[in-house]
């Protein structure tokens, strides 16, 4: 084979090789400069009401959303769970019955520290407790009382523990605001009725007859909070 090293034919092989790594050299960068450019294009999507953020980002931030929100979840629910667990055992209820009265509670904006109080005043946390003047379940509320909630109930659906608890949590959390947060009255109404409770008020007279006292001795308790739907 000839050797055409240093000749015209050599040099312009070169030159031209030169010039294609050139291009090429050039192509590429395009080509990832295009990329670059596609992956961080400047697209936004909405994500509630927080700024908008990157396409390319938006997966990312969503899943960090839905884990903040299942720690959430799951934050409240032990809470719940560590709280009921509590109650039972102080109280000396089962598990069942203390999440039936912690969850009326807060669905109803009781403190459920205090609707453990009232149910135990009141029926020493049996379901079938009825009074001689016809007060029943475990909150032992009166029918005409409970129909002001539900108009249709029947005395024996009184005696259902979710039914009895929701009516009687509802009814002492309307006397709280009645009287704006003063646990005193609100009890002895709940215990003895408006009438009698308003009556001695405007004969100047002390209406406690000892029933407030048996449900809120050493409680330090805030009565009412706010409404919200229990994690079961």
């Amino acid at each position: 084979m000839q050797d055409l090293r240093g000749t015209y034919v050599h040099r312009g092989d070169a030159e031209r090789f030169r010039r294609r790594m050139q291009r090429g050299i050039i192509l590429f960068g395009v080509v990832v400069t295009a990329a670059m450019a596609w992956f961080r294009a400047p697209a936004t999507v909405a994500v509630a009401d927080v700024a908008p953020i990157p396409v390319w980002r938006a997966a990312t931030v969503s899943e960090r959303l839905a884990a903040a929100d299942s720690a959430r979840v799951a934050t409240q629910r032990l809470h719940r769970w560590n709280r009921v667990h509590a109650l039972s055992k102080r109280w000396l209820v089962d598990t069942r019955l203390a999440q039936q009265i912690h969850d009326a509670a807060v669905e109803t904006g009781l403190d459920p520290e205090l609707a453990f109080r009232v149910v135990n005043v009141e029926s020493r946390f049996k379901q079938s407790a009825t009074s001689p003047v016809g007060a029943v379940g475990l909150t032992q509320v009166m029918l005409p009382t409970a129909r002001m909630y539900e108009p249709a109930i029947t005395r024996e659906q009184l005696y259902e523990p979710e039914t009895n608890l929701r009516i009687g949590f509802a009814y002492l959390r309307d006397l709280l605001d009645e009287h704006k947060g003063d646990l005193k009255l609100a009890l002895l109404t709940y215990n003895r009725g408006g009438v009698a409770v308003q009556n001695e008020l405007a004969l100047g007279l002390d209406p406690s007859n000892g029933y407030d006292t048996k449900v809120a001795l050493g409680y330090n308790g805030t009565p009412r909070i706010k409404k919200k739907s229990a994690l079961r």
